[in-house]
């Protein structure tokens, strides 16, 4: 049985993060240049709120003018936050509970990074409590399944690497992300 899997393992240790005062207009632009979909909002160290695309979509609709705002005016003041010591299937829950797609991984109200629903998915095979397929044999694997014929083991035991989004059956963790064999070689 693998053993549980914590968001420690697997959270993304950065982020993009914006203060209260930034440019509106320039911190849109950084979200798009580096493809995130939100910007964590601080004062100080201190999560004060979140800047999403949606947010600043809203805005736009309303009729503000993105030139003179600031991340302050148009941010979500709610961060929904996760204990980096969190395991895998109590963070889906929680996230999913508050239809969340991030959570801010945060420890003495300090953030220490994200995990993204893709986090999750990507980890859900070493969260699994099923054997390895090296210790289960056909039969096993036929038995479990119910079913007449043996059970294809590739598709049983494949994952995302995190590196390169690839399915593969060779993942492991590796400096708190999972990846595949050439990821972790390179």
């Amino acid at each position: 049985m693998n053993e549980p899997v914590s968001v420690r393992e697997v959270m993304n240790r950065e982020y993009v993060g914006a203060s209260e005062s930034d440019d509106l207009l320039k911190t849109t632009e950084l979200l798009v240049r580096e493809d995130e979909p939100t910007a964590l909002v601080l004062r100080g160290n201190t999560p004060v709120g979140v800047l999403s695309r949606a947010d600043v979509l809203a805005f736009l609709v309303s009729g503000g003018d993105p030139a003179t705002a600031t991340v302050g005016e148009v941010m979500t003041e709610s961060v929904p936050s996760i204990s980096p010591d969190t395991r895998l299937q109590e963070a889906r829950d929680t996230m999913l509970s508050r239809s969340a797609a991030w959570m801010l991984v945060a420890e003495d109200d300090e953030p220490l990074g994200t995990v993204t629903e893709h986090d999750i998915l990507a980890t859900a095979r070493l969260e699994s409590e099923a054997t390895t397929a090296a210790e289960e044999t056909p039969i096993a694997a036929m038995d479990q399944a119910g079913q007449g014929e043996a059970v294809d083991e590739s598709v049983r035991e494949q994952g995302i690497c995190a590196g390169c989004g690839t399915l593969t059956q060779s993942l492991a963790s590796d400096n708190g992300q999972v990846l595949c064999a050439d990821c972790r070689d390179v």
